[in-house]
Formats: structure tokens, C-alpha cells, sequence
């Protein structure tokens, strides 16, 4: 695999930083699967991932979020989006992503995969953005969320207020990950509820670019982009054949089996054709660092094959 990185000029003219992965010399790019990371965390975790996908001849591209990674201009930027439009900013930065790798691997398929928080920002891509890509993952995600998204709204504006919108609420973060962590109580650390893979939870745990407490303003963003994922009028411009996978743990608190069965729902209410759904049993939220992570990873790259046939070992 090579590794190098560039700088994403995003409309707003902020500098998003962004992993690019590629197999090695004298291997022909059969597609492009751009990462979506989740909230906490950054791309660079996925450097694993790209490592299996980049040894079956996809590259990979995977930006830092605003106020994430290498993206925030220092720790106290860590958790906050933008001072308006937040969600509305970082979806643009995928788009434009979406483009860049378009010039840097041409007349390749691109597939999105969405972890997580970046797992919601692919549910709104999808029909915000109808067409741009050719096939979507959902990793460690759920469907509508109902009342607990009004809930979240209305807690996050309080808190806002009270703190302002570079705040950091204990109280939003302890609700969250908080509740995440209880199913798996007496816990080895705060953050269990990732993997089974203790190492790779300590990982996570000694990263000071993971598990930071999120501003307020990026609560209220988040909530207002989950309320815009769960009106269903909105899913009728995604093409209706489009891939999509859907994969996560059993046990997985953001989601987990309900989650994933509530998402495959949606989708083909909404009339899509072409969803495939893995749920692994005693998974936690991270399926790509789990202790089955070479099954996980190994399923993952046979419904790419599946969905998108590498044309240069085809019959024709």
C-alpha cells in the first residue's frame, strides 16, 4: 500500500485533511471507496481498512472532519463543525471529496462508506447528492430515530445556551457515550462499548485526537441533520437501484441488529432494490476493529466484488 495525504480546499476556504491510499505500484485501480469517519475519532484509524481494500486494488480517500483530526487548527478546535451550517459544511467537504477522487482515479466507480456519525452524513449524502456515487456502506448506524432525535435537539439547545456554542457539555457527552458504555458494565474502560479488541480500545483510549467531549454546537448540528435523515419524502431522488450495505454488531448500542433491521426497513419502504444486510453476533460498534475484523473485512470486500465486478476479470 502507499500512503500520502493533501489539503481539501472546501467552500468556505477551510483546509480539510485527507489520507489517500493506494495499492502499490503496478496495480491498477479497480474503483475508490472514500471513508466517512465518526464523531471522536479521525481517518487515519482506518488505516487498517484501506490496507485489506488497497490489497484488492481499490485506493481509498478519507478526510478529516471539521474539528476532527488533523482538520481542527488545534485541540481547542477539537468538536466544532463551523459557527453556522456545521452539518450542512461538512456534507459539502464529502462532496467535494467525492470529486477530487474522481480526478485522482478516473473512470473508476467511487463507493461511500459511513462509519457512525459519518454513517448519517452518508444516509443525507445519498439523497442530497442523487448519483454521485456508485454504491454506499453503512457501518455502525440506525434508522429513524423518532422522538429521541427531538429530545436530543431540544437538550443540546439548552446546553448551547447555557454554554455557548463552543461549550463542552459533560451532561451531552455522559447521555451519549455514557449510555453506550452500561450494556457492558462491570467495563474495563469508558470505552467498551467500541470492540471486544481490548488493544484496540486502549488505542482509542490513548489517542488524544478520540473521545474528546464534543462542543455544543456540534451536538446541535448532529441533531439537526438526524432530523432531516428521518423525513422519508427525502429518500425518493436516491436511485432506487443503488448498492447499499449495511453491516454492524449484534450488540452494537448505536444501532446494533434493531438498528440495522429499522434501517434495511426504511430503505425499502422507500423502494430501494438493492440492500444487503450483515449483523455479527456479540459485534460491538466497531466491526472493522472487532476480533472478527478479517471476517468483517473479508465480507465487506466480497459485496464490493459483488456489487461492483472488477471489469478487468470479467468474461467479456
Amino acid at each position: 500500500m502507499q500512503e500520502s495525504s493533501f489539503t481539501l480546499d472546501a467552500a468556505d476556504g477551510t483546509a480539510v485533511h485527507v489520507w489517500h491510499w493506494t495499492p502499490d505500484e503496478g496495480h491498477a485501480v479497480r474503483g475508490v471507496v472514500q471513508i466517512a469517519h465518526g464523531l471522536a475519532e479521525h481517518a487515519e484509524r482506518y488505516r487498517a481498512t484501506a490496507q485489506r481494500l488497497t490489497d484488492a486494488n481499490w485506493a481509498v480517500v478519507a478526510d478529516d472532519h471539521r474539528g476532527h483530526g488533523r482538520t481542527a487548527a488545534s485541540d481547542d478546535g477539537l468538536g466544532y463543525f463551523a459557527d453556522e451550517r456545521g452539518w450542512v459544511w461538512v456534507l459539502d467537504d464529502l462532496w467535494r471529496l467525492t470529486a477530487r477522487a474522481r480526478e485522482l482515479h478516473r473512470d473508476v466507480p467511487v463507493v461511500l462508506f459511513g462509519h457512525s456519525m459519518g454513517s448519517f452524513l452518508v444516509q443525507q449524502y445519498l439523497f442530497t447528492f442523487p448519483g454521485a456515487i456508485q454504491a454506499a456502506v453503512l457501518s455502525g448506524s440506525n434508522g429513524p430515530l423518532g422522538p429521541l432525535v427531538e429530545v436530543g435537539s431540544l437538550l443540546s439547545g439548552i446546553e448551547r445556551r447555557r454554554l455557548g456554542p463552543h461549550g463542552r457539555s459533560p451532561l451531552l457527552h455522559a447521555l451519549a457515550f455514557g449510555a453506550y458504555n452500561k450494556p457492558f458494565e462491570p467495563a474495563r474502560t469508558d470505552s467498551d462499548w467500541l470492540s471486544r479488541d481490548e488493544g484496540e480500545v486502549d488505542a482509542y483510549v490513548a489517542d488524544p485526537r478520540c473521545g474528546f467531549v464534543a462542543t455544543t454546537k456540534l451536538w446541535s448540528d448532529f441533531f439537526g441533520g438526524l432530523r432531516v435523515i428521518q423525513q422519508s419524502h427525502r429518500l425518493a431522488t436516491i436511485p432506487s437501484d443503488l448498492p447499499v450495505y449495511v453491516f454492524s454488531g449484534e450488540v452494537d448500542p448505536v444501532g446494533g441488529a434493531d438498528g440495522v433491521a429499522s434501517l434495511v426497513k426504511h430503505y425499502e419502504e422507500a423502494g430501494l432494490t438493492n440492500v444487503t444486510s450483515r449483523v455479527y453476533p456479540d459485534g460491538r460498534h466497531e466491526m472493522v476493529n472487532e476480533v472478527n475484523t478479517d471476517e468483517v473485512h473479508d465480507d465487506l470486500l466480497a459485496w464490493l466484488d459483488e456489487a461492483m465486478p472488477d471489469p478487468t476479470t470479467s468474461d467479456a
